[in-house]
C-alpha cells in the first residue's frame, strides 16, 4: 500500500482495531481484528444509465467492452456520454461505492476491453502487476512475414497536433505482430504491445506499409478508400484479449473480449 493511500486512511479513520480507530502505531495482539475501509470521494460528473457491456466483474474489478466513438473519461468539452459516466451509473444501480480506475486505455475509437479497479488500493495492486495485451487488427495490405517485430521509436509532433511519427528522437516503441488471415487487401492481425507508447499501434502498422483500414489520421489515400469502400465508420482496432495476475487471489486471468475487428462489428 502507497504511502499517501496509508495517510489518507489514517487521517479518515480507516484503521479500526477492534471497531476502535487506530493510527499504524498501535500495537496489536493475538486474537485483534484490523479492519480497513476505504471511502472514495464523491465523483465530479454525471452517472448516467446506459447500455454497459460487462465481460467480467468481481469485488474488486471490471472488465468492459468499449464500443468506437466513445471517450474514457470525461473532459471540459464533454461531460456527458462517456464510459466513466456508465460505470458510475452502473455502479449507482447496483449500490457499489465503487470508483473509475482504468488500468487499460483505448482512444476514442478503438474498441474492446477496457480494465478498471473499483477502488484506488486494487488500482495501486493492479499497476505492479503486468498486464499484457493482445489487439486484433484489419489492415491494408498486410505485412511480408506471417509474425515479427516492429522496433521504432515513435515522437509526438509539434504543438497542437496530438499526433505520433516515428523518427530517430523518438522514444523507444515495440509492436510483435502475427497475422491471423489474408483476404485479398485486408489482412487480419494480432498486436501485442510490449512498449505502452500513445498511438503506437497505430503509428507502427502505418510506418510499416500496412494502416488500420479505416484510420482518419494515419491511413494512407488507398487504405481509405477501401475503408469508404467497406462502409467503415471507424479504425478497425479491437483490444480483444487481456492476461493479467489477480492483485487479491493471484489467480492467473485470461479475458476475451465479445467485439472483434470486423467490418460488421
Amino acid at each position: 500500500m502507497s504511502a499517501g493511500l496509508m495517510n489518507k486512511l489514517k487521517w479518515g479513520e480507516g484503521i479500526r482495531v477492534n471497531g476502535v480507530s487506530r493510527r499504524t502505531n498501535y500495537p496489536v495482539a493475538p486474537g485483534d481484528v484490523i479492519t480497513v475501509t476505504w471511502e472514495e470521494p464523491p465523483i465530479q460528473y454525471p452517472a448516467q444509465e446506459g447500455k454497459l457491456r460487462i465481460v467480467y466483474e468481481d469485488g474488486g474489478i471490471l472488465v468492459v467492452d468499449k464500443p468506437p466513438g466513445m471517450l474514457i473519461h470525461p473532459s471540459r468539452q464533454k461531460n456527458e456520454g462517456t464510459l466513466a459516466n456508465l460505470v458510475a451509473g452502473y455502479y449507482r444501480k447496483t449500490g457499489q461505492n465503487g470508483a473509475f480506475h482504468p488500468m487499460t486505455r483505448l482512444d476514442r475509437d478503438t474498441f474492446g476491453l477496457v480494465l478498471l479497479a473499483k477502488n484506488g488500493y486494487l488500482h495501486a495492486l493492479l499497476q505492479q502487476t503486468a498486464v499484457e495485451k493482445t489487439y486484433h487488427a484489419l489492415v491494408f495490405g498486410g505485412p511480408e512475414r506471417d509474425r515479427g517485430v516492429i522496433d521504432a521509436p515513435i515522437a509526438r509532433r509539434p504543438l497542437p497536433s496530438l499526433l505520433r511519427y516515428v523518427g530517430p528522437e523518438g522514444k523507444p516503441s515495440v509492436t510483435e505482430y502475427r497475422v491471423l488471415e489474408r483476404r485479398g487487401q485486408i489482412c487480419k492481425i494480432a498486436l501485442r504491445p510490449v512498449t505502452g507508447r500513445t498511438h503506437q499501434l497505430r503509428v507502427h502498422c502505418a510506418h510499416m506499409g500496412f494502416p488500420v483500414l479505416g484510420d482518419p489520421q494515419y491511413g494512407t489515400e488507398d487504405s481509405q478508400a477501401l475503408s469508404r469502400q467497406l462502409g467503415l465508420k471507424h479504425q478497425m482496432l479491437c483490444a480483444r484479449a487481456l492476461e493479467f495476475t489477480h492483485p487479491l487471489t493471484v489467480e492467473r486471468m485470461a479475458i476475451t473480449s465479445d467485439m472483434d475487428a470486423e467490418p460488421d462489428g
